[in-house]
């Protein structure tokens, strides 16, 4: 065998030795590679400035606790976007289609929240005003809404004390058309899951810490324009949503923000 040939062979010899050695670090490189794309690709959960804003408020009449947004969807959480309109800044655009709630801001920008639209809130649509805002309100179920389920509202036919498990929540505005009632509220809700959901009842619920937000922000005699594209629900036997249809004047479409 000539000299080539044997420093060929240990060449060969050598080369498939450093494969056996090298190859089980490629293996765990190429894992590693794919472990991080699959991290980098899973969703990140809440950020620190969405926890820390449905934080626990201790100093509220009840103490608050945290609302649990892990499960949330990120567009349904309180922040600021691109709405221009042709409302007016401190406007308050309610698109029940899309379950947002719009506080109109200047320069084409606007806080957006997001909601849960109940039975009543799918029943009407037009313009009001925030002619009351309550904080911890108390609760009164319609007679409608008694004689649909007496087990579970009778027993607060006399109004249901504020509190952490009141229906309306931590905070409420109450909806005029002049000197007439709506019946029509946004309020809290002591159902957290529900928002960004169709509901059984009730009229706009949002977090608590949103209404409080949105609470503290707004004036009575605000401006509300309550958007419905969908055919406006008929009432149940024993119910009565006159008071929820509005023949006013149509509001102005916001564009897409």
């Amino acid at each position: 065998m000539s000299f080539d040939s044997i420093a060929g062979a240990l060449r060969h010899r050598l080369f498939k030795r450093m494969m056996v050695l090298l190859l089980p670090l490629s293996l765990a490189a190429c894992v590693g590679a794919r472990q991080q794309a699959l991290e980098a690709a899973r969703p990140a959960g809440p950020s620190a400035a969405a926890l820390a804003m449905y934080g626990e408020m201790p100093d509220e009449k009840f103490p608050l606790p945290e609302t649990d947004i892990a499960e949330v969807d990120p567009r349904f959480l309180r922040q600021e976007v691109a709405y221009p309109t042709s409302e007016r800044p401190g406007t308050i655009v309610v698109d029940t289609n899309k379950r947002y709630l719009y506080l109109v801001r200047e320069n084409g920008r606007a806080i957006r929240y997001g909601i849960g639209v109940g039975k009543q809130g799918m029943s009407w649509r037009g313009r009001a005003t925030v002619a009351r805002k309550a904080a911890w309100p108390r609760w009164t179920p319609t007679p409608a809404m008694i004689a649909r389920d007496p087990a579970k509202n009778g027993p607060w036919a006399g109004g249901m004390a504020a509190g952490l498990e009141n229906p309306l929540g931590a905070r409420a505005l109450y909806l005029y058309q002049g000197d007439r009632d709506t019946l029509y509220r946004i309020h809290g809700t002591s159902e957290p899951w529900t928002i960004g959901k169709a509901v059984s009842s009730g009229c706009i619920r949002m977090f608590n810490q949103d209404i409080i937000d949105l609470h503290s922000r707004v004036p009575t005699g605000t401006t509300v324009v309550v958007l419905n594209r969908t055919p406006l629900l008929k009432p149940e036997p024993g119910e009565n949503f006159d008071e929820f249809v509005s023949e006013g004047v149509e509001p102005a479409e916001p564009f897409e923000g």
